[in-house]
């Protein structure tokens, strides 16, 4: 018991925005809830509030996890995230997240920006600047919060965690961080990313999304900055050369994930190409789906213009699934030699790797080997390991002042 008392006394308070978790399906949502469930595997000695805006039931916190461990407990607030946002960042409200988390020794926000917290250090994960780098890629009112939010955060912050080398010193160049005040923290690979053998099960999804015997897969946002109009017009480009060839006439693309923005342009694109019978949109996908999704999957396709990561790049190749992808921002980090990288503007160039991947069978199979001894350097637990280093040192740094 004395034991016990004595190590909680050593304790840090950590506070953590949880609310993608909650509120996202994809993207930055799995990043959090995959990092924090890793975390709350390896750390029983620290005491964890996770922070939700807009309220939420008990069972959409503790999906995908048995139960939170002792130190760790949740908070809401029945304020929606949206309008938390406007409260925080627009109207700079100085009401601090402790009003509804309790004392806290530091807080982390996963996702770009912080609330305001008082005299006590904060971290801030940054996972891209996109909205730098390729600004054609949003609309206006969207760049211009991110362009002044994300700045004042990563004034703000004691510490900021991008999620590769590419980012980092996109902060380093974009954003006059100080190098030493940044870290990469890799995101990982889950294990239940396998090749699934259960024929069952991959007949299951294939009957759930409609899937054709043999596609080309695209996975993301339907959005500008994800290229799937670059994508769609390679495709088109690859049928018009060879489609009717043996080993092309039946391949088809199929990109999933949600709607974005500005997507009406590349849902309308397939017809006006005459492609439309071939070119697949299924929305989003379930979690619990993607594994066979991608073991179904001939090739993934991976065009964008610019990624923080790429994380459906890692999975596709732990899933034995060939991968093509864009050669720009963090991509050739991420891919190394597990994939073919490419142009993303170069739509003979996208046609030509993907025949090559349809059709060459020794390059499938060294793609194959080399790609899933890619995805096994990347896991959640040595995410977790390397955030808890970064909580427990800047933990105890000491607040001066706060801007």
């Amino acid at each position: 018991m004395v034991q016990t008392a004595e190590r909680r006394a050593r304790s840090l308070r950590i506070g953590i925005d949880y609310t993608s978790a909650v509120r996202q399906r994809a993207g930055i949502g799995r990043y959090t809830r995959n990092l924090i469930r890793a975390l709350a595997e390896l750390d029983a000695d620290n005491l964890y509030t996770l922070f939700v805006a807009g309220g939420t039931r008990r069972d959409r916190v503790d999906k995908g996890l048995a139960a939170w461990p002792a130190n760790y407990r949740i908070r809401s607030v029945p304020i929606s995230d949206r309008w938390l946002n406007i409260l925080w960042q627009r109207f700079r409200l100085p009401l601090p997240v402790q009003w509804v988390t309790g004392r806290l020794d530091l807080f982390h926000s996963p996702d770009f920006v912080l609330p305001p917290v008082g005299r006590i250090p904060t971290i801030v994960t940054v996972h891209d600047l996109s909205f730098l780098r390729v600004p054609r890629c949003f609309l206006p009112e969207f760049r211009q919060y991110l362009e002044t939010a994300v700045a004042r955060a990563v004034r703000r912050a004691q510490w900021i965690l991008a999620d590769s080398e590419n980012t980092r010193q996109d902060l380093i160049e974009l954003l006059a961080v100080e190098p030493e005040r940044v870290s990469v923290l890799y995101p990982g690979v889950e294990p239940r990313f396998r090749p699934v053998e259960d024929v069952l099960e991959l007949e299951r999804v294939r009957v759930r999304y409609g899937l054709p015997r043999r596609f080309i897969l695209g996975v993301g946002t339907v959005q500008p900055r994800k290229n799937f109009d670059g994508l769609i017009r390679a495709f088109a480009q690859l049928l018009a050369a060879r489609g009717h060839d043996p080993g092309f006439d039946d391949v088809y693309l199929v990109i999933v994930g949600e709607k974005g923005w500005m997507y009406e342009e590349v849902l309308a694109l397939p017809q006006r190409l005459g492609v439309g019978q071939r070119v697949r949109f299924t929305g989003f996908v379930e979690d619990a789906d993607l594994p066979a999704l991608y073991t179904l999957a001939e090739v993934l396709a991976f065009p964008s213009w610019y990624e923080g990561f790429g994380l459906p790049v890692l999975e596709a190749m732990a899933c034995d699934t060939p991968v093509v992808a864009a050669d720009n921002s963090s991509l050739p980090e991420v891919v190394g030699e597990g994939g073919l990288l490419v142009d993303a503007g170069d739509l003979q160039a996208w046609a030509e790797a993907l025949a090559r991947l349809l059709t060459d069978k020794d390059l499938r199979a060294r793609l194959i080997a080399a790609g899933r001894k890619q995805a096994w350097h990347f896991t959640w637990e040595e995410s977790a390991c390397r955030l808890l280093t970064i909580y427990q040192a800047v933990g105890t740094i000491q607040i001066r002042a706060c801007t």
